[in-house]
């Protein structure tokens, strides 16, 4: 699939069935609206299948890793050979999302987008790693479409396997400079609000940090109106990958799960491509990178979890996949207030 045949697939999802499932939620035998979020979710579920018998039988988690040549600026606390290390991680369960997956019944999906090494992990790389966006475009607007492209066609396979639902993931050393960058750009903020010390950088490289971010962005220009062009110039292959997740995920019908900050920066990068995009796009938590509250309010999205968690690779995402299982099981199981012959709640 291209990029321009997914976009003009994408439809608003069907409200009507999202009615029909909160006239059974209101039918169900508890205090209106009782659970919440959860409700709200079902109901977003429903519109997306369109169905009021949601099911999310089959889950996966989708983890684009690449390298960015910024890492050259020292602007990370390790070099990019630990990408190749974690993201062979994830095949063999050494990592915390692939033991958080395990136990959820996820099923892990692992993607080479652009890794400066080659793995075991399955390629489907652009190149070897972006070129350094302090020096120059990151990529070229091609090789941006094509990462996009590569994370629509991985919906579309997940698709043909049966997968209802896609949380999302990444692993990319640099990449909390990459989404720092291309968020304050489509937001128009200050990079010095945008920026946190990602895996863990002193107040002094934290402030070179920002600073390479700004020269960058007075370097390349990226036009905030054209979201390829901010993403060619300031972002990397993972962004691309996951912004292609979710823009599959809303062709095709399926949720997809934001992560933390540097996927919710892809999500933003799909709804700004195309905006009915957010009809299929679900938060998990909010980040504790300094932009990942940003970010949400930015699609108008409220977490569901509050975890002060910011590790990335898909650990925030996962964690949503439980809650909308108990959210179902109730909406599933439950007997409504006809069944057990008393009076409904009224809606005052």
């Amino acid at each position: 699939m291209t990029l321009q045949d997914t976009l003009e697939m994408i439809k608003p999802s069907d409200k009507d069935y999202g009615a029909k499932a909160a006239a059974r939620w209101d039918a169900i035998a508890h205090p209106l609206h009782s659970l919440g979020k959860l409700e709200d979710a079902v109901a977003k579920l429903a519109s997306i299948q369109k169905t009021d018998r949601v099911r999310l039988d089959k889950k996966a988690l989708v983890i684009m890793c690449s390298d960015n040549g910024v890492v050259e600026e020292g602007v990370t606390q390790t070099d990019n050979s630990v990408t190749a290390i974690v993201a062979e991680n994830f095949l063999d369960m050494k990592t915390s999302v692939a033991v958080m997956a395990d136990k959820l019944g996820i099923d892990l999906f692992a993607y080479d987008v652009g890794m400066v090494r080659d793995t075991r992990v399955e390629k489907r790389k652009t190149a070897y790693g972006t070129a350094n966006l302090a020096k120059g475009p990151a990529m070229t607007r091609q090789q941006c479409i094509e990462t996009i492209e590569t994370g629509i066609n991985i919906v579309a396979e997940l698709k043909d396997k049966g997968y209802d639902i896609i949380t999302t993931g990444e692993m990319g050393i640099g990449n909390t400079t990459t989404s720092s960058a291309v968020g304050a750009v489509l937001l128009g903020q200050p990079v010095e609000i945008m920026t946190g010390k990602g895996s863990g950088l002193t107040d002094e490289a934290l402030a070179h940090k920002k600073q390479v971010i700004k020269s960058s962005i007075a370097l390349n220009r990226p036009d905030p109106k054209d979201p390829i062009d901010v993403l060619a110039k300031e972002g990397g292959f993972d962004i691309c990958g996951l912004t292609g997740v979710f823009l599959g995920g809303a062709a095709l019908g399926i949720p997809v799960v934001i992560d933390g900050f540097i996927s919710s920066v892809a999500a933003l990068s799909a709804i700004r491509l195309s905006r009915n995009a957010i009809d299929y796009i679900f938060p998990s938590h909010v980040s504790k990178e300094p932009a990942g509250k940003f970010m949400l309010d930015a699609m108008g999205f409220e977490q569901f979890l509050t975890c002060d968690m910011c590790l990335g690779e898909g650990t925030g995402a996962v964690m949503l996949i439980p809650l909308l299982e108990c959210g179902l099981e109730v909406y599933n199981r439950m007997s409504t207030f006809e069944d057990i012959d008393i009076d409904a709640y009224i809606p005052l």
